[in-house]
């Protein structure tokens, strides 16, 4: 993310180092300043692509792939409104298996029943009776009639199927798998718009130029 790191404003704020003199200064990069992909682009579908994360690829892989630039890994993150990369983004296999034991504590507890869901019910017609996918008691059952059969209209079921806690981690991160990226066409837009955005305006006493502001020195005031 180095290109997007370099577009960051700094930021002094006062030493408060051992020995440092009472007019010294820190000089950080603002990580406060955030990008963001302008509304009018952000609400035209069009201007996006559905891409699906392939196995353990990271935001700079993804950039790499699709922009054939992986200092674009911002841009692939802004686009999806991804704020913190270890929650929103799908972990890897090993970050997954760590997860896992951590939360879960062996193995064996990886693979208990997390819960129940009920698998897809159609009637003759193809009608969809019941849904794939509802959470439901081990016992849930359902009646329901098919007026197409002659003999015992009235029909009885069990669509239930087991969840371990295993599957049920899976289907989270399969989830973060769907993104969308940015059209290609549009990347110097968004490049353009970063710049602009963040550049600090005029107004504040803390304004030292465009790229940089200065904290009150408090110690002034000790």
């Amino acid at each position: 993310m180095s290109n997007y790191l370099k577009r960051l404003p700094d930021f002094e704020y006062v030493s408060r180092l051992p020995n440092s003199r009472i007019s010294d200064y820190i000089r950080v990069k603002n990580f406060f300043k955030k990008s963001f992909v302008r509304e009018d682009i952000f609400q035209d579908v069009t201007d996006f692509t559905k891409y699906d994360i392939e196995g353990d690829d990271r935001p700079d892989n993804v950039a790499f792939k699709y922009y054939g630039r992986s200092d674009l890994d911002w841009l692939v993150l802004t686009a999806n409104n991804i704020v913190n990369v270890q929650n929103e983004w799908p972990l890897n296999g090993v970050d997954f298996d760590n997860f896992l034991l951590e939360k879960y504590g062996s193995y064996e507890k990886i693979n208990d029943i997390h819960h129940y869901e009920t698998t897809e019910v159609t009637n003759i017609q193809g009608v969809v009776i019941v849904p794939a996918g509802i959470e439901v008691d081990q016992d849930y059952t359902i009646i329901y009639s098919d007026p197409d059969r002659v003999t015992s209209p009235n029909i009885r079921v069990t669509p239930v199927t087991s969840v371990t806690n295993y599957q049920y981690e899976e289907k989270i991160q399969d989830s973060k798998r769907s993104i969308y990226l940015l059209n290609k066409t549009l990347v110097q837009l968004a490049i353009d718009d970063l710049t602009e955005m963040m550049l600090y305006e005029k107004g504040s006493t803390q304004y030292v130029s465009e790229t940089l502001k200065r904290a009150d020195n408090v110690r002034l005031y000790d």
